[in-house]
């Protein structure tokens, strides 16, 4: 055991190895092909090969066939071994001894018992997806959750066939707004609870840790924004993106928060992700 963590230490030691397990971190639990995994690091295909090759050799990642595709997912079992056996080895169980973040995160496996949680929603343009999942959860249960939604790249308005969808559904949209991800990360802004990515590209892309280790969950689905065909083809996009987000959000909401501890809680989370997207 001691010479398999030995040889994933020295399989991470490599800046761009280290940055393809990464970005499958936190896109899972998507499974994404070679190519995708290439072009998002800006690496050649030959080059993400090799990378990927030794980081399944270990173990660290698992890879399946689809058709022509090989798919890539990170290995949850062994990511935790490796956190595992430098947490043992080093702080022998302690969790003051630990760096500040690894002992907040032992101190927070207890159950989540709060009566309100926040919930942050992220995506790229904060023009669509986020600010649906945003609404529909404030309006389904306000009063467990306080809902914020933010974008790395926002855009200057809400797109309008996303505002025409919820004034459809019944939902106020008075106090939306597109809203840039930084407002989240200063020191007076509220403390999160759970952060999902409801996008591909901002899963992609690093962020600061956010205060508090909240749990965080992939969610990601096609833009509708980037829907092509006729207008009655581009509001089913829409149509599609809020029944999904719709269903997602009803299993989230009847999570037993009360019984479930950290690690239980982020299992039930990613496998909402996992799950195929239904628009009901």
């Amino acid at each position: 055991m001691e010479s398999l963590l030995t040889d994933r230490l020295a399989t991470l030691s490599h800046p761009q190895r280290l940055a393809v397990f990464r970005l499958l971190m936190r896109r899972y639990p998507d499974a994404l092909p070679a190519g995708e995994i290439a072009q998002v690091l800006a690496l050649k295909s030959s080059t993400a090969s090799v990378y990927l090759s030794a980081l399944t050799q270990v173990g660290l990642i698992s890879q399946r066939r689809d058709g022509t595709r090989l798919l890539y997912t990170i290995s949850l079992d062994a990511a935790g071994e490796v956190v595992s056996g430098l947490f043992v080895d080093c702080c022998r169980g302690r969790a003051d001894l630990c760096p500040p973040p690894f002992s907040d995160l032992i101190n927070r496996t207890q159950m989540m018992t709060q009566t309100k949680f926040n919930v942050l929603f992220v995506c790229t343009g904060n023009s669509a997806r986020s600010i649906f999942a945003e609404t529909i959860l404030r309006d389904m249960a306000g009063d467990r959750f306080t809902a914020y939604s933010a974008g790395t790249l926002p855009q200057s308005e809400l797109n309008p066939l996303a505002v025409e969808m919820l004034q459809a559904k019944g939902h106020s949209i008075d106090a939306l707004r597109s809203k840039h991800i930084s407002e989240f990360q200063t020191a007076d802004a509220p403390q999160m609870d759970f952060v999902f990515t409801v996008c591909d590209h901002a899963a992609n892309e690093e962020c600061p840790t956010w205060p508090g280790q909240p749990v965080s969950g992939h969610w990601g689905m096609p833009d509708p924004v980037k829907a092509e065909g006729t207008e009655a083809e581009r509001r089913l996009a829409f149509q599609q993106t809020y029944g999904a987000l719709h269903n997602r959000l009803l299993a989230f909401t009847a999570l037993p928060f009360e019984a479930l501890d950290r690690a239980a809680l982020q299992k039930r989370v990613d496998a909402i992700g996992a799950d195929p997207v239904t628009t009901g």
